[in-house]
């Protein structure tokens, strides 16, 4: 449990630290060597693409935002409320650690506004000073400052930097160079240059416009996340955007592309006061940008622990604990704290920015496919006071996966495959968790509602070609035996579908309904492990006739007509035989195919493989008893095993006989190799049955056919004998294949 927290920031500390960190460190050192490189519209260019991964972002997360209530964590807090708490798990940890080596980015960027003083220093002594002179002090008294006035403090500070930050952007708009008093521009002859390197110069540029979800990590404290996180994001967007615009322009109307790309502080040249001013706003917007950052990562850290999704269990206790009424995050502070320190004094994070560059944008790309999930999966409980359209929060999802591939294809693999791993870590310490949520249920929900209408209005479906089993299986005894639920998902496994019937013998009325639905959900867990494709549910009939006449009626869950109904029975229960033979012709009547498994005992010896026996009165169950046997054998349990056709045949006519069940199979397309058929002459005076039990007794499973004749005249005999079996399915097919 969390503390309670008294919380009060309100709309502006979510924008100016967005805004703080979109003109941060980028503005200043990179963004006139990008205008330089690919020119005034190549730039344009630039910021336009950016924005179409950011803009739905922003929309997508003030959507979000005003339909929970956003606790600490920002952005991870969404995600994990959404896809699971595993899954939101590996994309917090991303978004931590990228939020984490942001703070280092920002400091070293800081140390280049002191440029004129290691200059300074080396020609005045003649050697270079390294630049961690100055950026491990800033990281420690940054640190310190956290540490001991935590958030409270970082806010206040916040407004002082951004206000240096405004007044060195309105002194660079108004400064004039020799470059711009020579020449005469016009808009539109702005050219492109070097758009080879677009997406290069982009992989650089793009940290700039991740900061516009910076502020959503204050969530936990803020007075209300719903009013604040929209207006402050959004505003520090579209702010932020038309800002570049203007700068982009200005760059251009000011300095040659040479310069540009020569003076990585080129504002000074151009600013009013530039030689002071620029390394001042430079400096104020990456401490700004640093201190937004080292204000966040804390916090997703925090709330990661205190939601134990941490792949270690041990780290989650002290990285949950808070300091004070506010319970401001100190632990995960501390740890922020040396993991910037690490990077800071390494100096050197270009490699590790491309990682961080990919982390934000699979977590923008996140955002906005939750949004679009939500759309589409129609939830009536997601009635967000500000809404986006879907479509654009499916094109920013779309437009992150694409720009990421783009960007840099390796880092995208390592950034990807990282997060697998994480992913599986996770899983494995938290077992209990499932990996996804109600947003893709309800997702799911609609696209199988649309596919089951599609195939149910199509003639396709129908078709003799497009056969397919649609099984339902009914049975009373399934916390006794598990074999035909096996059955089941079997020919559900790849070329089927199965619907799995536990019968309660019994009047509906409340009590008969909660037993219900609790025999269900305890099924649903006990086929857990089973890894199936079977929908599993529960039936309440006064009788078995009732509930026969009940589930050939039912709605096939792929939205075809169920054609196959299976019957199970022990062999040594006659009573529960009598009760299925009693029924049979209710599903004869309903022209669906029947299945009844007599069940044994036995383990099944799957690498024995399946026999199928036929003879001559069989012709019209032949197809269906191999394409059984065929869909079967796709399950993995019956992997390197296979099926074999015994056709029984008298003397006079086995040459016959073989010829015509093989001309069967031809024109049925049957899977069925003629290697694989053996012909079994029937001498007179020999009971068939025997011949069976001889040859099939090591089978995994036998399946014989059983036809109207059969059943009316030899039904006893045929559904209690063959004893030296394991398992017997027997089929009746009553529909064309």
């Amino acid at each position: 449990m969390t503390k309670a927290k008294q919380q009060g920031f309100g709309t502006a500390p979510v924008f100016f630290t967005a805004i703080a960190t979109i003109l941060g460190a980028i503005l200043f050192l990179r963004f006139g060597w990008a205008v330089g490189s690919l020119g005034f519209w190549g730039v344009i260019l630039i910021i336009v693409t950016g924005h179409l991964v950011t803009i739905p972002t922003a929309l997508s997360l003030s959507e979000i935002a005003t339909n929970q209530k956003v606790e600490g964590g920002g952005e991870y807090f969404i995600i994990s409320r959404s896809f699971g708490l595993n899954i939101g798990g590996t994309i917090g940890l991303a978004l931590y650690m990228s939020q984490a080596i942001s703070v280092a980015f920002y400091v070293i960027a800081f140390t280049e506004a002191f440029q004129p003083f290691f200059e300074w220093f080396s020609s005045t002594y003649g050697w270079e000073l390294p630049r961690q002179v100055i950026s491990l002090p800033t990281m420690a008294l940054l640190g310190i400052l956290i540490l001991k006035k935590g958030a409270d403090m970082g806010v206040k500070a916040l407004y002082f930097v951004v206000a240096i930050l405004f007044v060195s952007l309105v002194l660079f708009f108004l400064g004039t160079t020799d470059y711009s008093a020579n020449n005469n521009f016009d808009i539109l002859n702005f050219d492109f240059r070097n758009m080879d390197k677009f997406f290069v110069v982009f992989a650089i540029i793009f940290p700039a416009f991740t900061g516009m979800t910076a502020g959503v990590g204050l969530s936990g404290d803020l007075k209300d996340p719903k009013k604040s996180i929209p207006w402050g994001t959004i505003s520090a967007t579209f702010i932020g955007m038309i800002i570049y615009l203007f700068i982009s322009w200005k760059f251009t109307i000011s300095a040659s592309p040479e310069d540009l790309m020569g003076d990585q502080l080129i504002m000074s040249r151009i600013a009013i006061g530039g030689v002071f001013v620029i390394p001042l706003g430079l400096a104020a917007s990456t401490i700004s940008s640093a201190l937004g950052s080292v204000m966040v990562a804390p916090r997703t850290l925090q709330a990661l622990a205190i939601d134990k999704s941490l792949p270690f269990n041990i780290g989650n206790s002290f990285l949950s604990k808070g300091k004070g009424e506010k319970n401001e995050p100190f632990n995960a502070s501390v740890i922020t704290i040396i993991i910037a320190f690490v990077f800071v004094a390494v100096g050197n994070v270009n490699a590790v920015g491309k990682i961080i560059s990919m982390f934000f944008m699979i977590t923008y790309g996140s955002l906005n496919l939750i949004s679009f999930l939500y759309h589409y999966g129609a939830d009536p409980s997601y009635r967000p006071s500000f809404r986006t359209y879907s479509l654009l929060s499916l094109f920013g999802f779309i437009v992150s996966v694409w720009l990421m591939f783009k960007m840099d294809f390796l880092y995208t693999v390592v950034a990807l495959v990282a997060m697998t791993l994480m992913y599986i870590l996770i899983s494995k310490t938290h077992k209990n968790r499932s990996g996804l949520e109600s947003i893709f249920q309800g997702a799911v929900y609609q696209l199988s509602m649309k596919l089951k209408l599609f195939i149910q209005r199509s003639k396709k479906a129908k078709g003799a070609n497009s056969w397919r089993p649609a099984a339902v299986c009914v049975s009373s005894d399934s916390f006794q035996r598990e074999k035909a639920f096996d059955l089941l998902s079997w020919i559900s496994y790849k070329y089927g579908y199965g619907t799995y019937i536990h019968l309660i013998k019994g009047y509906f009325k409340s009590e008969t309904y909660y037993k219900a639905n609790k025999i269900k959900e305890s099924l649903i867990s006990k086929t857990d492990d089973k890894k199936h494709n079977v929908f599993v549910d529960t039936m309440i009939s006064p009788s078995y006739t009732s509930a026969i006449a009940q589930i050939v009626q039912l709605p096939g869950i792929s939205g075809m007509e169920n054609n196959m109904v299976i019957f199970e029975y022990y062999k040594d229960d006659i009573k529960s035989l009598e009760q299925i033979l009693e029924n049979y012709q209710i599903v004869r009547d309903a022209q669906h195919d029947i299945c009844i498994l007599r069940s044994s005992n036995d383990k099944i010896n799957f690498k024995n493989g399946i026999d199928i026996w036929v003879n001559q009165r069989d012709v019209d169950n032949v197809n269906l008893m191999i394409l059984l046997a065929y869909v079967i054998l796709a399950h993995p349990d019956w992997r390197r095993a296979k099926a074999k056709v015994y056709f029984l045949s008298g003397v006079k006519d086995n040459e016959v006989s073989k010829t015509k069940l093989l001309d069967l199979i031809r024109q049925g397309r049957i899977p069925m190799s003629e290697k694989n058929i053996e012909e079994v002459v029937v001498p007179e005076n020999v009971d068939i049955y025997d011949i069976i039990n001889e040859k099939s007794k090591e089978a995994g499973l036998t399946i014989m056919s059983f036809n109207e004749e059969s059943f009316q005249n030899n039904r006893d005999r045929l559904f209690t004998s063959f004893e030296d079996l394991s398992d017997i399915l027997f089929v009746n097919n009553l529909n064309s294949i």
